[in-house]
C-alpha cells in the first residue's frame, strides 16, 4: 500500500470565490476553458442543500487480494490505509474516493467521519458508499456517495490502496489539490491551474445571470436575456452600474 505527502492548498481566497459560482456554472466555464466534461458520474448529493467547495484529498481504492490484505476491520487498524488520508485533514478539505463503484463496501462510517468532521473536513466524494448513513447525515457533513451500506470497507472486494495519489472517481481524474465544487446538481473537478481563470469567468457570467433572471421574471424575452444579447447589453450595463460594478 502507498502513503504519500500532504496536497499543495490554494489560496483561502479563490476557494471563497469559488464557492459562490456552482457546479453547473464551474462545469460549463470548463468547457469553454478547454476542459470538455469535469462532472464526476456516480456520486450524487445525500445531503441535500449542502454545498461544498474544496481542496481535494484522495484515496484509491484497489481490488482485493486476500494475501496482501486482511478482512478483520481492528486487527491492526493503522495498517488500514484509509484511516491515514484523513489524518492529513485541514479546515475545509474534501476527501474524495475511487473505489471503483463498489456497492458493497462502506468506505468509511460514523467514527471516521466524525473524526474527519472535528478535523474541519467539509465533506466526501465516493465512487462508492458510506456505511452508518443515518449518524453521517447528521454530522453537517457534504456527502457525495453512490450509496450507502451495513459493510465495513473491506468486507467484500476492495481495499484501501494508495493516499494522494491521482485517482479516477466516477471515471474523472482528480488530481491531489484539485479544487472539488459540489452541490444539488453534481460534483465538478476544478484543475488547479485553471481555478483563477475559472473564478474571473463564472463570476462574470454570474452577475449577467443574476440580470438576466430578474428581467425574466418580470416577463422578459428569453431571446433578449438569455443569453444575454448585444441588444440587452447596454442595458445590463447600465443595471451593473447602480449595482456599484
Amino acid at each position: 500500500m502507498i502513503q504519500t505527502p500532504d496536497i499543495q492548498r490554494p489560496p483561502k481566497e479563490l476557494l471563497e470565490g469559488l464557492a459562490h459560482i456552482g457546479s453547473a456554472t464551474a462545469s460549463g466555464e470548463l468547457s469553454r476553458l478547454g476542459i470538455r466534461d469535469p462532472h464526476i458520474r456516480g456520486p450524487r448529493s445525500w445531503t441535500p442543500g449542502k454545498s461544498i467547495v474544496g481542496p481535494a484529498l484522495t484515496l484509491q481504492f484497489m481490488p482485493k487480494r486476500e494475501d496482501l490484505y486482511k478482512v478483520d476491520e481492528y486487527a491492526d487498524p493503522e495498517k488500514q490505509l484509509h484511516r491515514h488520508v484523513l489524518y492529513h485533514t485541514q479546515p475545509g478539505d474534501i476527501v474524495v474516493v475511487d473505489a471503483r463503484g463498489d456497492m458493497g463496501s462502506g468506505v468509511f462510517g460514523e467514527m471516521m467521519l466524525t473524526y474527519f468532521k472535528g478535523r474541519g473536513g467539509a465533506g466526501v466524494v465516493i465512487d462508492g458508499c458510506i456505511r452508518d448513513y443515518p449518524h453521517a447525515r447528521e454530522l453537517g457533513l457534504g456527502l457525495f456517495l453512490r450509496g450507502v451500506t451495513p459493510n465495513f470497507h473491506t468486507q467484500t472486494n476492495i481495499v484501501p490502496f494508495a493516499v494522494n495519489v491521482p485517482v479516477a472517481c466516477g471515471d474523472t481524474l482528480v488530481m491531489p489539490g484539485d479544487i472539488i465544487v459540489a452541490d444539488d446538481d453534481g460534483v465538478v473537478v476544478v484543475p488547479i491551474a485553471l481555478a483563477p481563470q475559472l473564478l474571473a469567468k463564472a463570476s462574470e457570467h454570474a452577475e449577467w445571470e443574476d440580470f438576466s433572471r430578474m428581467r425574466l421574471a418580470q416577463g422578459g424575452d428569453l431571446r433578449k436575456y438569455y443569453p444575454l444579447s448585444e441588444e440587452a447589453r447596454a442595458e445590463y450595463e447600465a443595471w451593473r452600474k447602480t449595482q456599484g460594478g
